[in-house]
């Protein structure tokens, strides 16, 4: 079998074992096993453990940007694009295996490993957000601010909107997140006169 497939057989059951028992508990023994290869084989791609996860995770990122860039349009708003990658971008990181269950690791154990990971996803969605900030101002759509504390609170509030609400009220569906995420930051509460 060609070096190129036995790494690809080797990133593949890293894949399914970092998805399956998290960051901390996956050993090298177990991705060998998955990936039907030696303990050595997997040594000859990766030096060790964070090596291979880092690249693990590194696919796992560029797939997360090339799902919201694949649902987002030049022609559509600001508040458009911005909701629309926001939910696209936070579906992906509930619904990815290894991303659900890093986050379990992180509130089960605080693995520093999985916390650092979850801190590069959240960093990407932080960083498109930051994206479209910055061009809604060029383009007139936005007052000048910081995109950085902006893009924070966009994102927080939309976490609190679709989690944090749904855990003691009924929960808002996407029409109701959008319409909320227009008003608190697109007209504000203040009646116009």
């Amino acid at each position: 079998m060609p070096a190129i497939d036995r790494r690809k057989q080797v990133l593949d059951a890293a894949a399914k074992s970092f998805s399956l028992f998290g960051y901390k508990a996956t050993t090298m023994d177990q991705v060998a096993k998955i990936a039907n290869v030696g303990k050595g084989t997997i040594y000859t791609f990766f030096a060790n453990k964070e090596e291979l996860f880092d690249e693990i995770l590194r696919s796992v990122l560029a797939e997360m940007k090339a799902v919201v860039l694949r649902e987002i349009h030049e022609d559509q708003t600001f508040f458009d694009k911005l909701y629309k990658g926001l939910d696209v971008l936070l579906d992906f990181r509930s619904e990815h295996g290894l991303l659900v269950k890093l986050a379990q690791e992180v509130r089960d154990f605080g693995t520093v490993q999985a916390q650092e990971a979850m801190q590069r996803v959240e960093n990407v969605i932080l960083d498109y957000i930051e994206r479209q900030v910055v061009y809604a101002v060029q383009q007139g759509e936005m007052r000048e601010t910081d995109p950085k504390v902006v893009s924070f609170i966009m994102l927080k509030l939309y976490i609190a909107l679709s989690l944090d609400w749904s855990k003691q009220h009924e929960p808002l569906d996407k029409e109701e997140i959008k319409q909320y995420f227009r008003i608190i930051l697109g007209e504000g509460f203040a009646l116009r006169a």
